[in-house]
């Protein structure tokens, strides 16, 4: 290997020194010394290019061999990150530093400036590749499906490139004026206030897209309501700064990440995938229309299937208990069924049997607290799909047939109705 680099070596020095004295035989005197470096510096390029390419045909032809990203999805996500042609850059450089030497050994000058180029070269070529090895975890989390982690790794990759970009810089000013990188760090405490400042959003939406990834609660795609903006969408992507919500109307809003974590979200993708979604939602009654049930009302009402058994064992209850009352023909004397109250019984009847919802979840119909509009009467179910369209033609349907159903049960519906949905 030894006698190899030197025989590089001289092979390189011999076309230096014919580069060198074909300047100095074709050239005008006053441009020999410049045409010298400019052929020198021409053919070393054409030499890191040359290099270069090998080393990335190499390397891509063997990753394509294993490009099934079944089998193999780490080399997959490397080979689609090009991790693989930042390698063949940096190998290529530090060829060109091994070159330098033989091929401007006769420009000691020029030898020091394109030293410290090829010095710059090497660390935004280094830095290049951490950011590209980000983005191939980010490409194997895309191929594994694993949503939380993309979102780590956005607020990761995109931290590591505005910092990354910062240490580069000072690494390359360093290199340039060859000057010592803890000068440059040290001085940097005197502004660590302002640095904190103009980096604030930055260091805030780093630290919510950890919490977002580790906690789970959150992911792109998911349908989300924020109450502060009056927002509800899909999320389309969470980076460092920004959050990208589609509404329903196709419009895009963004909102600051970290209002992520600082910010009351109402996460509905869990109900969406459930396959369940609420129905809360409340029919007010005049009170004025509110009733004893003679025994006549209840035998007419008993001809209603879904309350036949139920009132039919009440009136049985009732008239036992009014045989021992004084005054029984007073109806507000004992125990009496209310024409709301039997109504109370057909609604819940009436869900129990829809098979449009489901008999697994919670099934309430309740009186809520009385209002100047009258007595609301909720209705809170689950219907069985969550798809959208369907869910609203299931509710419809459902208050349609009770906004009438109510008419006979003689009650009167105030034209004022108060509506909860979730």
């Amino acid at each position: 290997m030894k006698g190899e680099l030197i025989d590089t070596k001289d092979l390189l020095q011999n076309i230096s020194d014919h580069i060198h004295f074909f300047a100095k035989d074709y050239f005008p005197d006053s441009w020999i010394l410049l045409g010298q470096i400019v052929l020198k510096f021409l053919f070393l390029v054409a030499l890191v290019y040359f290099v270069d390419f090998i080393f990335k045909l190499i390397l891509n032809s063997v990753f394509r061999i294993f490009f099934n990203k079944d089998k193999y999805p780490v080399l997959k996500s490397v080979y689609r990150s090009r991790i693989t042609n930042s390698f063949s850059h940096l190998l290529a450089l530090l060829f060109a530093s091994f070159a330098l030497l033989s091929v401007f050994y006769r420009h000691p000058k020029s030898f020091t400036f394109l030293e410290r180029l090829v010095g710059i070269a090497i660390v935004f070529v280094v830095a290049g590749m951490l950011y590209r090895g980000l983005a191939a975890l980010k490409n194997y989390s895309i191929i594994q499906n694993d949503h939380y982690r993309i979102i780590a790794l956005n607020a990761v990759s995109q931290t590591v490139k505005i910092f990354g970009i910062f240490v580069s810089t000072v690494v390359a000013v360093c290199v340039i004026f060859g000057i010592s990188g803890s000068a440059i760090v040290g001085s940097l405490g005197a502004i660590t206030a302002v640095l904190v400042l103009v980096f604030r959003d930055t260091i805030l939406g780093f630290v919510t897209g950890i919490h977002v990834a580790t906690s789970k609660n959150l992911k792109v795609g998911d349908w989300i309501g924020i109450p502060k903006y009056n927002l509800e969408g899909n999320i389309q992507d969470i980076n460092l700064l920004t959050t990208k919500i589609q509404n329903f109307d196709k419009t895009i809003s963004t909102i600051p990440t970290y209002d992520l974590l600082t910010t009351e979200i109402k996460n509905i993708q869990v109900m969406s995938e459930s396959n369940k979604r609420r129905i809360k939602r409340s029919i007010i009654f005049n009170i004025n229309s509110f009733k004893f049930l003679s025994s006549e009302n209840i035998d007419q009402l008993a001809r209603i299937n879904l309350v036949k058994e139920y009132l039919l064992e009440k009136k049985s209850e009732i008239v036992a208990e009014r045989e021992s009352l004084s005054n029984p023909e007073l109806l507000i004397n004992g125990r009496q069924l209310t024409n709301i109250g039997v109504f109370r019984e057909y609604v819940f009847n009436y869900l129990k049997n829809n098979e449009h919802i489901d008999q697994d979840e919670t099934i309430l119909v309740r009186q809520l607290e009385n209002t100047t509009q009258g007595m609301p009467l909720e209705i809170y179910c689950f219907t069985n799909s969550s798809v959208w369209s369907n869910y609203e033609d299931i509710q419809a349907d459902i208050f349609d047939h009770l906004l009438v159903a109510s008419k006979e049960f003689d009650l009167q519906i105030v034209q004022f109705a108060k509506m909860y949905e979730s």
